[in-house]
């Protein structure tokens, strides 16, 4: 009899038209890393969410140490040990770390006062333990995406959980905090707790899982030992087919000049200095221009300067040669500019409309989707949708009408990059197009923007993954607190030079 932390057994949950988890055996050695893989869509989430009793199953049992539990809501997770961070972190923006870290488990006194002192002692020596550096007076608002990341560990690790689930957990971070990531999980497996471990990033699932699991569609596909597979292998049973990790491009004259900026500086939101300084380039038809840097060097604030989120302090922006420095977002919009931004919830969708809505949310007002007495003409957006959920395979469980809070990220991500595109753009400025998707979506959205390239439009992909970067890109430039600092040719630049000029080690004259 193997010695189990959590079986789930025969689970399957449903969601009106959709079969999220159909029947799904799930087992967890006890101190293991256990990574759950599949595509956009395939159910892993949901799966998970059954374990920490955010959703009920149908149909299967969950056993703890072989005997049967119910879970019924988080607090049932909790009291067993299981604990939880999520894609889309759960803290209070406006509370301090430590305060996230201990509401709902507050040690208070005999006369119920707040005893914040031995709490923080308790998260400073756990921080200390497990390699987590956390300042706990800080906001979360003013911390970065890597911080609020160990936030969420931390407040499962005071809760002395003993089993871990990460969702997709590396999704928002920069190479250099994954690799700290991977680090802190084998140090936590190596104390014995037990981790769940959902990603669809095949290296990191290979380096750092004992087993694997892979669930397609909804069903599940096998469980191997990841020493005994390959990348290429996984994929296979992730997607069902062959996955070219290489892009295929054709070689492309650059044509006339789509996109300049001229001395451009943007302002910081976090503190006193700008966070871009003098940016000056330029993006022609049929290039894909790719900014590189180590997240926080001021790509996001020179991304917003551009689109018209955040004012410039100077300088100058040009769109086919017509200054568009101070124009409206739907300005920009119109004279042919598409934005894939980089928060998909703040900037990309407004998540409680239906799936319809949000494919319209720039064009809504066009003859085509609305009628001279100013209303909307439902059926052609509700056919227009559907064009394009069938064009970039957005699984949903309702079609159009599906509300974008209820998708998976992965599929809210191909959604926007589908109305982005559709808008026919002389220039798509894309911001980690593909964070949070799987080799599959990540493959197509790849093949979207070179064809976007090859058919004479000027694109701006903003990226951190550095293969991302080496793949698509025609030219690079690496960002460093807030300056251009070389430009280069990824055919002839290696990823050690990149990462030195990324992290300000070098510098181009």
């Amino acid at each position: 009899m193997e010695n189990y932390a959590v079986e789930m057994l025969h689970i399957t949950k449903r969601f009106p038209g959709i079969i999220a988890n159909d029947d799904i055996t799930l087992q967890l050695r006890k101190g293991e890393i256990h990574a759950l893989l599949g595509e956009n869509g395939a159910g892993k989430s949901t799966l998970m969410s059954v374990l920490f009793g955010l959703y009920q199953p149908e149909e299967g049992e969950i056993r703890k140490d072989g005997q049967k539990v119910e879970i019924r809501d988080p607090n049932d997770a909790n009291a067993l040990g299981i604990g939880m961070v999520h894609q889309h972190f759960k803290l209070v923006e406006c509370f301090s770390v430590l305060d996230n870290i201990i509401l709902g488990v507050e040690p208070t006194g005999k006369l119920g006062l707040l005893q914040k002192q031995q709490a923080r002692e308790k998260v400073l020596a756990l921080s200390e333990k497990y390699g987590l550096q956390v300042d706990p007076d800080a906001l979360v608002e003013d911390i970065t995406v890597g911080m609020q990341q160990r936030t969420e560990i931390l407040k499962m690790l005071y809760r002395d959980n003993e089993i871990l689930i990460f969702d997709e957990p590396t999704a928002v971070l920069t190479p250099q905090e994954i690799d700290e990531l991977m680090q802190i999980m084998r140090n936590l497996a190596a104390e014995g707790k037990s981790i769940l471990f959902i990603s669809h990033k095949l290296s990191e699932i290979m380096s750092v899982s004992d087993r694997c699991t892979v669930l397609r569609k909804g069903k599940y596909i096998g469980t191997v030992e990841t020493k005994g597979t390959t990348p290429a292998e996984l994929s296979r049973m992730m997607v069902g087919r062959d996955v070219k990790f290489a892009v295929d491009k054709a070689l492309v004259q650059p044509g006339e000049l789509v996109l300049e900026l001229k001395g451009v500086t943007v302002a910081s939101r976090r503190h006193k200095n700008n966070a871009v300084k003098n940016v000056s380039f330029q993006v022609r038809r049929g290039e894909i221009v790719c900014i590189a840097g180590i997240d926080g060097n001021g790509q996001t604030e020179l991304v917003y300067g551009l689109t018209g989120l955040e004012p410039l302090v100077a300088g100058q922006i040009l769109l086919r040669g017509r200054d568009i420095t101070h124009a409206s977002i739907r300005k920009r919009s119109t004279m042919g500019m598409s934005h894939i931004p980089e928060d998909r919830h703040k900037h990309g969708l407004v998540l409680d409309y239906s799936l319809e809505d949000n494919m319209v949310l720039q064009r809504y007002f066009q003859p085509e989707f609305t009628n001279k007495a100013g209303f909307l003409k439902r059926k052609a957006i509700r056919s227009y949708a559907a064009r394009l959920i069938e064009q970039y395979d957005v699984r949903s469980g309702q079609g159009p009408v599906t509300r974008a809070r209820s998708m998976s990220g992965g599929n809210q991500q191909k959604a926007i990059i589908a109305r982005e595109i559709d808008k026919d753009p002389e220039l798509l400025v894309a911001v980690q197009p593909t964070r949070g998707l799987d080799v599959g979506a990540i493959e197509y959205t790849h093949k979207q923007l070179v064809a976007q390239r090859d058919a004479g439009k000027a694109v701006l992909l903003v990226s951190l993954e550095l293969d991302e970067v080496m793949n698509v890109s025609d030219r690079i430039l690496v960002m460093c607190q807030g300056e251009i600092v070389g430009e280069f040719d990824p055919k002839t630049v290696t990823v050690e030079e990149l990462g030195l000029y990324m992290a300000g080690a070098k510098k181009e004259g």
